[in-house]
Parts: C-alpha cells; sequence; structure tokens
C-alpha cells in the first residue's frame, strides 16, 4: 500500500491524511465544490474535484470515487465515516476495482449494517439484549401494537440507518404512529431503504461503547470504552474514555459481548459495538458501527494506539500492534465542535469563519477541518472540528477542560462552545455524572443565550470550461462568485429575490439544506400554519409551515438542495376557491 484516496472531507479528512504521513503513505483528496479551498484539500499530496455541488452529486457518487482513484494511481481507499463508510456496494466496488479496501470486508458491512441482522448475531453470541420486533415491521399499526403489548417507551429504528438516522423515540401512544412514518421517512431519505423495527427503550441510559480492532490474523482485541451519552437528538456531543463509573463486572460483560459479536461475524479492521447501560444497570446490545468512529481519539490518548495507523496495518495483512487490551492510561474528553447554535435549538449555521483561535497547552488536541477564513457550506454535517483534553485523572481532563474552552473562540459563525462551557461547569457532568442520552432535552435548564445569524455566503458553486495548455486540453473551474462582478445583472436578481421575500406569500426555506419532500401538491388549497415540506439539514428533519392560507405553486423540486430563505413556493391568498378540496396524496 502506498497512496490512499480518502473518500470522505473535514476534519476527518485531514486526521486520515496526517496519519497518511506519518505512516509514509501519500494522500489522495477529493472534494466537491464548495470545499475547493477546504483544509484537507490543501494538505493532501494530491486533490482532485469531483464536479458536484450536493453530497449525491460528489462524495456519494461511487463511479466518480473510483474512478479518481485509478486516475490518480491510488491503490488504497479509506472512507472515514459518514457518507459511503458502512455502505457495503462501496467496498465491493473498490475491490472489484482492484484497490484496497481499508475497512471490513463487505458481507460483514452488510451483515452488521443491517440491524435486524446484528441483533441476531448478538442474539446467538449470547450478548445481552432488550425485546425487540421479530424482524421489520411494515405498517404504524404494527409498531402501536409492539407498544401496547411491551409499554412505552419504544425505539424505533432503520434497519440500514446509522448516526441517528432513521431513530425515533416513542414515549406516548399518541405519537407512535407519526414517529414511525418520520423514521421511515428519515430512513429513504438517507440510506435509500425504509424498513424500520422497534424494540424497548431504556429510559435515562447511558451510551456505552467498545472499541475493536480485528485482524486477518485472527486477532480480535477490545482496546478500551467510550462513554457517549451527552446527545442532543441521537447525535452525540461530548466522549470519554474509559467509560467513568462502570462496575468490573459491567465492564467485563461489554467487553466480552463486542469481542465475541465481532469474532462471529468474521470482523476485519477498526469498528465499535455500541450498549445502552440502564440507571438500574441493565445492559443491551445497541449496533456495531463498521468504521472508525468521530470519537475515536479519546481511546487513542488513553491507550497510545493510533486507530488509523492500525486500520492500515489490517488493510495490509499485518498483525494489531498489541497482543492484550492497553490499560487506560489517565482520562480523556472530547468535545465536538458542531457549527450549530445551542441557544436556537442546535440549530446548524452555514457561513464563513471570521475568527478561529484554539486553545493549546498541556493535554490538549485538537483536530480541526476549518481556520480562520473557511467557509461551513450549508449541505454538509456541521461537525468541523473536535477538542480532546487528557489528564491523569477524569478530574483533571475536566479542569484542562474548562481552560481550554475559556481559551477556544470562533466568530462569524454560531458554534457549540457556550454549550461545552456550560456543560464543564454542570455538576451532573462534572461531579455526580447523572447524564444520560435525553439530559440535554430533559435535565439541562440553563439557558443559553442565541447567537448572531451569520452573514449569508454566496455560491458555492464552480464555472467550468476547458483551456488549452501546451497542446493540452485542461480542465477549469472557478467560483462563481465572480458572477457578482457582471453588476447590474446580479443586482436585478438581488432586488427581485428580496421582493418575494417581502412578499407574505413567498414560501422560503427556513433553514439550508435539502428540500427531502412536498406534503402537498402543485395548485393544493393549504391552510395557514399547515407543514408543506419536510427538510433535511445535516441530519435533522425540519419543516416548512405555511404563513398564510391559499392556493399554493411549488417552484422547488423534492431533492433539491435549498439555500436559506430561498423561496421555494408561493401561497395566492386571493384564490381560495379550488376544486381540489381533498387533502391531495404525498408528492415525493
Amino acid at each position: 500500500m502506498k497512496k490512499v484516496l480518502i473518500a470522505n472531507r473535514g476534519e476527518i479528512a485531514v486526521r486520515i491524511i496526517r496519519a497518511c504521513k506519518d505512516y509514509g503513505l501519500t494522500s489522495v483528496a477529493v472534494y466537491a465544490d464548495a470545499d475547493a479551498d477546504a483544509l484537507f484539500v490543501t494538505l493532501a499530496d494530491e486533490a482532485y474535484a469531483l464536479n458536484g455541488v450536493t453530497a449525491k452529486d460528489s462524495y456519494l457518487d461511487i463511479d466518480k470515487l473510483i474512478a479518481i482513484a485509478k486516475r490518480s494511481g491510488a491503490d488504497a481507499v479509506h472512507p472515514g465515516y459518514g457518507f459511503l463508510s458502512e455502505r457495503s456496494e462501496f467496498a465491493q466496488a473498490v475491490i472489484d476495482a482492484g484497490l484496497i479496501w481499508i475497512g471490513p470486508d463487505p458481507q460483514v458491512i452488510e451483515a452488521l449494517g443491517d440491524k435486524l441482522k446484528a441483533r441476531a448475531i448478538a442474539q446467538k453470541v449470547g450478548a445481552p439484549l432488550v425485546a425487540g420486533s421479530d424482524g421489520a415491521i411494515s405498517s404504524p399499526a404494527e409498531a402501536l401494537a409492539f407498544a401496547k403489548k411491551f409499554g412505552l417507551p419504544i425505539a424505533i429504528k432503520a434497519a440500514h440507518g446509522g448516526g441517528g438516522r432513521g431513530l425515533k423515540i416513542a414515549r406516548e401512544l399518541g405519537e407512535v404512529e407519526e414517529l414511525f412514518s418520520s423514521a421511515t421517512r428519515e430512513a429513504v431519505a438517507a440510506f435509500g431503504r425504509g424498513e424500520c423495527y422497534v424494540e424497548q427503550f431504556l429510559d435515562r441510559p447511558r451510551h456505552i461503547e467498545a472499541q475493536v480492532l480485528a485482524d486477518r490474523i485472527g486477532n480480535v482485541l477490545v482496546v478500551g470504552t467510550r462513554d457517549c451519552s451527552l446527545q442532543r437528538r441521537n447525535q452525540k456531543l461530548v466522549e470519554e474514555a474509559p467509560a467513568p463509573f462502570l462496575s468490573d463486572e459491567q465492564r467485563e460483560k461489554i467487553h466480552s459481548a463486542a469481542r465475541d459479536i465481532c469474532a462471529e461475524a468474521g470482523y476485519t479492521g477498526a469498528g465499535t459495538v455500541e450498549f445502552l447501560l440502564s440507571a438500574d444497570g441493565v445492559i443491551s446490545f445497541l449496533e456495531v458501527n463498521t468504521r472508525l468512529q468521530v470519537e475515536h481519539p479519546v481511546t487513542e490518548e488513553t491507550t497510545g494506539l493510533d486507530l488509523v495507523i492500525e486500520q492500515f496495518r489490517i488493510a495490509e495483512g499485518l498483525a494489531i500492534s498489541v497482543t492484550e487490551m492497553p490499560e487506560p492510561r489517565g482520562h480523556a474528553i472530547e468535545f465536538r465542535i458542531n457549527m450549530e447554535d445551542p441557544g436556537r435549538g442546535f440549530l446548524p449555521s452555514a457561513g464563513e469563519i471570521s475568527k478561529f483561535t484554539a486553545p493549546s497547552g498541556p493535554g490538549v488536541r485538537l483536530d480541526s477541518g476549518v481556520v480562520t477564513g473557511s467557509t461551513i457550506p450549508p449541505m454538509f454535517d456541521s461537525l468541523s472540528a473536535k477538542l480532546i483534553v487528557w489528564g491523569a485523572t477524569r478530574e483533571q481532563a475536566i479542569a484542562r477542560a474548562r481552560r481550554a474552552l475559556d481559551e477556544f473562540a470562533i466568530e462569524g459563525v454560531p458554534s457549540v462552545l457556550p454549550f461545552h462551557r456550560a456543560v464543564v461547569a454542570h455538576e451532573d457532568f462534572a461531579k455526580d455524572f447523572r447524564v444520560h442520552t435525553r439530559w440535554i432535552e430533559t435535565d439541562f435548564t440553563e439557558a443559553l443565550e442565541a447567537a448572531s445569524r451569520p452573514a449569508p455566503i454566496a455560491s458555492a458553486g464552480l464555472l467550468r470550461g476547458q483551456i488549452e495548455i501546451d497542446g493540452k486540453r485542461v480542465e477549469i473551474g472557478i467560483p462563481d462568485v465572480f458572477l457578482r462582478l457582471l453588476g447590474p445583472l446580479s443586482a436585478a436578481s438581488t432586488n427581485d429575490k428580496n421582493s418575494e421575500e417581502n412578499d407574505a406569500g413567498a414560501v422560503t426555506a427556513p433553514v439550508p439544506g435539502l428540500l427531502v419532500h412536498w406534503n402537498v401538491s402543485d395548485g393544493a388549497l393549504v391552510e395557514k400554519g399547515e407543514v408543506l415540506a419536510m427538510m433535511d439539514v445535516m441530519k435533522m428533519e425540519t419543516a416548512v409551515t405555511a404563513q398564510i392560507s391559499g392556493t399554493i405553486a411549488i417552484l422547488a423540486e423534492a431533492g433539491s438542495s435549498q439555500t436559506a430563505g430561498a423561496v421555494i413556493a408561493r401561497i395566492d391568498s386571493g384564490n381560495t376557491s379550488t376544486t381540489e378540496q381533498t387533502k391531495p396524496e404525498t408528492r415525493t
């Protein structure tokens, strides 16, 4: 293995590029239009444009990625996390192209990525499990019947989901059917398949996970545990290693279950087995992530291992560099630096970072994909950096975290820094450890001030063309921000847009993101407050509602990417007499 194509972006691409340099490999970056000037592109040894704006047209386009791997002369592919990292068809395409896949075999990804198959494997090896449906269920009514039989709360899960997508927790019977439908929609949008199953949900649980390394020589080793209980909307915000406040019996049960599940599945590479731990000590298998985790640095800091280099070693057919689980050294905590406004319910934000001042000093590590001047595009995940703090004890790690978070400054785009500062000062986290997966929604009562809204960013597209240099045709891409230099045309367009936005009948995108589907049809009669469409922004569904009653004219297609404030439909309040008086079928 000599040259690695990194099929990802942002901070994880930077992390893999650095591991390549440490291991003596050449790194190849790929980038969407909006990432042309991103940090990972400048750090990589080589970088190739994916010629796309959306994730679908760039980081999710398998054919483009394979073509660039061949064009660049790469002999291996690292998927990072997210995007195609847990897609068996991508792993197979890499292998079929004669390249080394840095991850588990496609059939293993398929088996463990299917939550129902993974659950069956866990049952076979005797891993702890709560009651669940017998396979996927086909209707909201079945979900309701399960809830009535086993009681609430229940978890509704996408069978092919991950990362919190397609996961809903129903706590009242009246919401079960709608949440099942919502989970199905999210699953189809994110994974292309909508099968869901249900299982009992352990209320107010902790989220514990075990980091596994497995090579092709037959070694399967658990190298540490992590606690990832501080979440919002099933998305982790703070993680730490080793998982604190576990009994020896609980820790051993988690270790053995994780090891047995991976051994039974024939796992190779770095993977994570996740569990829930209830307040009364009940442990239940949750899922297996067949990739590197966002929170892998806390394990690295407490074991001395470089997990990305371990992935390289395993992909080359070498043994894991350690023969037994390392004794944890000290304690590490990771704070995800998402560009979200905690004062507005963790609303994701896009814009330009005008100031990025990172902390430093003893015990401080920063994995970042951004610097001052970086642009946060609206179409990708809000995670931009990770602050990792180490201490000889958990208490020292928390003290250093307070200092590091006080030093950290980000301006221009809202970030979760104010929330993190509040967390490390809160007794539930710093002293008594009463946090759980819904602690933010149920127990965190501190009011955080809403940040100033970021300035709009210019279009992230590129104007493409070809020129001839020394007899060779070369493709070039110029940021379409230069269109603004056209002056009158650009100004006229802006004035037209403003006039539409000031019109009470204009239906605008409340957030930047993907317009997933319309709930109404073109020409339908809608009422004020009615949900017209759903948008997907950085793993979160957001409803688009009608501000007035009238007849709707749809202007934007489902599946299109939208900027915040873009006019996607218009409502004519003067035309309320329509022959379409019945509710139309959902338009997708």
